[in-house]
């Protein structure tokens, strides 16, 4: 843990990419090979679930402590994390407690099975065993909460250089099904052993946002364009008679999908494809919000799958029959999907429409009308571009409509985490619905860390109410909300909800009453 906690440390250090990738590898160098498979796992979102209610922890702590309740909800609003602000507020340690990480991790899953009593004993123990970080570490680990400021290419750029493999063999490796505590690590990069079963995913080929103009992409015939789909991106596959559907969140996701599923078995062959989930009815594709009815639940009813049907658009073949496509063209790889598509009749697959067009003008009219169905603008593929793992910069690119934008005005701040502890930096915003204010979105990015502050000083000079970390505010400043769709939600007061909302300006020329209502708000859902 002690060697865990000074790898923490050093990333929470620093903003710069190679330190991060310094000190993974330093910390890869010292580590015994399970806590190096535990280390993967944690920054690959393979962490174990809470066994631990962290209500309990709570009460604990505060037991301990003899600190009363008030100014624990004080601490934890000015900290804003929870295992944070336990570890803060813990005596310090009257012991020292020497594991590996792998060694606690063994037990914080053995936790599972304990009673409630074995669970406050084993906490409290740990407790006075560790040092702040290393308790805080500790505290993430049983809530189910590791989060590091490290992204999943500084990860595979580290372990690239550490171990020497390829970084798409080593993408490949970390993706699809497998338990830290069942695997070596050097299998686990060597990926000898690693999905062996049909499931196995391929990384996905993802896109950069458009930074060229249209002009100095070359010839249009070069490029294969297509609508790009608000869903969830998807590999669809068939092996051995069995389907599965992965999420690019690395999620299995086959039984929220089962017409999918069922539509997949009925055809002929093994296949890998990529493609789009929608909901789609009658031919029409159906807002976002529709589609976010049915994601992550439990049951599916006959009324809910018939109300919204679904639907992949297929864009994309990766493997046929064993063989991997990837290193194929697209321009060879659409012709592949084509003929296997040809002849199946299932309604739930769909090949993704080509747009045809003469020159990059007539493009440029066919993205701005995209919305009209419900589309966020255009995918442009190098035709004979092949299908990499994570970005490459000029092969794909991905060319958005202008976001939609309407004026809020903030009423609630959370202060963040981390770095930003000290500041507000998680807001809500509201617009008019009548004489009143009704909440719309939340938005945590956006603004400059000197606007930052100045929000800060005001929440702090302008706080109404408290509601443990969140400030109810003075009703005065006005931000321009950027977003990318709006659908109908009965689960926002609002009763719409906003795709993708961030800070797009802060509009010190405008007062609440310039703020937008709600009713002209509901008149962009098509």
């Amino acid at each position: 843990m002690k060697n865990f906690a000074e790898l923490i440390n050093a990333l929470e250090s620093t903003n710069k990419t190679n330190a991060k990738i310094d000190a993974i590898i330093d910390y890869l160098e010292r580590a015994p090979d399970d806590d190096k498979v535990w280390f993967v796992a944690m920054f690959t979102g393979k962490r174990p679930k809470r066994n631990v209610n962290s209500n309990y922890m709570k009460e604990w702590a505060l037991e301990i402590t003899q600190i009363p309740f008030w100014l624990f909800q004080e601490s934890y609003s000015s900290v804003g994390d929870l295992g944070e602000t336990l570890s803060l507020i813990l005596p310090a340690p009257s012991q020292k407690i020497e594991k590996t990480l792998s060694e606690w991790m063994s037990e914080i899953l053995n936790l599972k099975e304990k009673s409630e009593a074995e669970k406050k004993e084993f906490v409290l123990q740990s407790w006075d065993g560790l040092d702040y970080t290393e308790r805080l570490i500790f505290n993430k680990l049983l809530g189910g909460s590791f989060r590091i400021g490290v992204s999943s290419k500084t990860l595979i750029n580290a372990l690239t250089k550490y171990s020497g493999q390829e970084a798409s063999a080593l993408m490949h490796s970390m993706m699809g099904k497998w338990l830290p505590n069942e695997i070596s690590f050097q299998e686990l990069i060597s990926a000898e052993k690693v999905n062996t079963d049909n499931s196995r995913p391929y990384p996905f080929c993802l896109a950069y946002p458009l930074e060229k103009d249209l002009q100095d992409l070359g010839e249009p015939e070069e490029w294969q364009i297509e609508y790009k789909w608000d869903g969830i991106r998807g590999q669809v596959i068939r092996r051995n008679d069995e389907v599965f559907i992965w999420s690019r969140g690395e999620e299995l996701v086959t039984e929220q999908f089962p017409e999918i599923a069922d539509a997949v078995k009925a055809m002929k062959g093994n296949f890998v494809l990529d493609g789009e989930i929608l909901a789609v009815n009658e031919g029409n594709v159906l807002n976002f919000n529709e589609l976010q009815k049915r994601l992550n639940r439990k049951t599916l009813t006959k009324k809910m799958l018939s109300e919204i049907p679904i639907e992949v658009f297929v864009y994309d073949l990766l493997e046929l029959e064993g063989n991997d496509l990837r290193e194929k063209p697209i321009s060879a790889r659409r012709a592949m999907l084509e003929e296997l598509l040809l002849n199946e009749t299932q309604e739930r697959i769909k090949l993704s429409q080509i747009i045809e067009f003469k020159d990059w003008n007539q493009l440029d009219l066919i993205r701005e009308n995209s919305r009209e169905i419900n589309s966020e603008g255009l995918m442009l593929k190098q035709k004979n571009s092949h299908y990499h793992s994570g970005r490459k910069k000029g092969d794909w690119w991905k060319w958005k409509i202008s976001p939609l934008t309407i004026d809020a005005v903030l009423i609630y701040a959370q202060k963040g985490s981390g770095r930003r502890s000290a500041y507000y930096t998680d807001y809500s915003f509201a617009v008019k619905s009548g004489d009143k204010l009704v909440t719309i979105a939340k938005a945590y990015s956006g603004l400059t860390d000197k606007e930052i502050m100045e929000v800060s000083k005001f929440v702090n000079k302008n706080a109404i109410e408290k509601f443990g970390p969140v400030r109810t505010v003075k009703p005065e400043l006005v931000f321009e909300i950027a977003f990318e769709g709006i659908g109908f939600s009965n689960r926002h007061k609002s009763g719409v909800a906003l795709r993708f909302p961030r800070i797009l300006r802060w509009r010190k020329d405008k007062t609440v009453n310039d703020i937008d209502d709600i009713e002209e708000i509901k008149k962009l859902i098509l």
